[in-house]
């Protein structure tokens, strides 16, 4: 008896994750991707799988940030132009920006962030993945009153969801952080979390997945996909595979190839920077952990001999643009809080697309109307803190292997 054939659109973080675990249940998988494995929004990620973070939609901080969108040099950056789609999407975002909203974001979170920790153990010891893994922790390091206060709120918000994270003082993380400038009035240690060089990670699991018999198929632009029993995708060679099942976790692409199978799924593409720094020959960057700029939302990672600068949420549509002042924006907010990051060289710059969702939950799940077409998209920023978890829930979805949990239920694509 031949094995299922399923076929997983999208060669990132999210995409190699699904057919990894589908590799691990007797499923022929084929991996198609538009550009190559792990040089989208995966590629240039900060590196930090930050389990149990709360979600996008944090009431208090999204009133500020909403209160400057059209500054182009703060975290959260809407660029000016007639697009009802974004209007709508905004609408329903800051409807889903309440305390009730948070606490049952997090009540899918919380059980998602513990299981993805113990997946990620598991890959990199069994697999052997070479990716600079750290399972060091993060801290978020604020300078003023109100970032310190964000911070004690994140900090409880994920210890009542059985997260170890503890409140600092500017002392406690200055005696840890000794690269830091001494203004530094507070933050937060986040232990159960990690690092890791993300497009390492995706192409050393788009590796396993080919050691187990799988395929992963580049510069393969699908445009359309069928449903129905027996589903297909077709390429934009003209080309049309046929499967048992196909995972849409094409990111900020979903959205058009699902509209097709009658499913409107409201996302929008969140544009993230990334700058990396290199410090000269046999020096290592100049910061003990990775940490967060509280203020800037800028993280600040340690990663594979360099220094990565990467953040901030730019909605200006669906394009690779990269404006520099974002970009430079980066350099601003880590100078404002490193003691010392020069001379040093900048080895690459870059912009990449995060598919967000209005509630602040991916989308993970069958798609209505569908028996055999599955999405995984809508992650915004935590792409690879939830690729583990979300391969391993997609694979019991498409197999059939587990009934839907609550937190399934939670993602479903239904819920729009």
């Amino acid at each position: 008896m031949s094995k299922p054939r399923v076929l997983v659109v999208g060669g990132g973080v999210i995409g190699v994750c699904c057919a990894y675990y589908l590799s691990k249940q007797n499923v022929d998988v084929i991996v198609l991707e538009r550009d190559a494995i792990g040089k989208g929004a995966s590629y240039g990620s900060a590196g930090v799988i930050a389990a149990g973070h709360p979600p996008m939609n944090k009431p208090d901080r999204v009133r500020q940030a909403l209160k400057r969108v059209l500054d182009s040099t703060t975290p959260l950056y809407i660029a000016p132009r007639f697009d009802p789609s974004l209007a709508a999407w905004l609408w329903r975002f800051s409807a889903n920006c309440t305390e009730r909203k948070l606490t049952a974001n997090m009540n899918v979170l919380g059980p998602l962030g513990h299981a993805t920790l113990q997946l990620f153990a598991q890959l990199i010891a069994e697999e052997e993945i070479a990716c600079d893994y750290q399972a060091s922790g993060y801290y978020e390091v604020c300078r003023t009153e109100q970032g310190t206060t964000h911070a004690r709120r994140d900090v409880a918000l994920m210890r009542a969801h059985g997260f170890d994270a503890e409140v600092l003082t500017g002392e406690e993380i200055g005696d840890r952080m000794t690269s830091l400038k001494n203004d530094v009035m507070g933050g937060a240690y986040f232990s159960d979390s990690a690092t890791c060089d993300p497009y390492r990670f995706v192409v050393e699991i788009a590796e396993r997945v080919r050691r187990a018999g799988g395929r992963t198929e580049t510069g393969r632009v699908v445009t359309k996909v069928e449903g129905g029993a027996h589903p297909a995708v077709r390429l934009a060679t003209g080309e049309r595979f046929e499967a048992d099942a196909v995972v849409l976790a094409t990111g900020a692409y979903s959205l058009q190839l699902a509209r097709e199978l009658g499913c409107r799924l409201p996302i929008q593409p969140g544009k993230g920077y990334h700058r990396d720094l290199e410090f000269g020959e046999g020096s290592r960057p100049p910061l003990e952990a990775a940490c967060v700029l509280g203020e800037t939302s800028v993280f600040c990672t340690p990663m594979s001999g360099r220094l990565r600068l990467a953040g901030t949420l730019e909605f200006s549509g669906l394009n690779h643009r990269m404006h520099p002042s974002r970009l430079a924006q980066l350099t601003a907010s880590a100078e404002q809080y490193l003691g010392d990051i020069g001379p040093a060289r900048v080895t690459s710059e870059w912009c990449g697309l995060r598919p967000c969702t209005p509630d602040g939950l991916p989308v993970v799940g069958r798609l209505p109307g569908q028996t055999k077409v599955f999405a995984a998209t809508g992650h915004a920023m935590t792409g690879l803190t939830l690729g583990p978890i979300t391969g391993s829930l997609v694979a019991d979805l498409v197999t059939g292997a587990t009934p839907p949990s609550t937190e399934v239920t939670a993602l479903a694509p239904a819920r729009f």
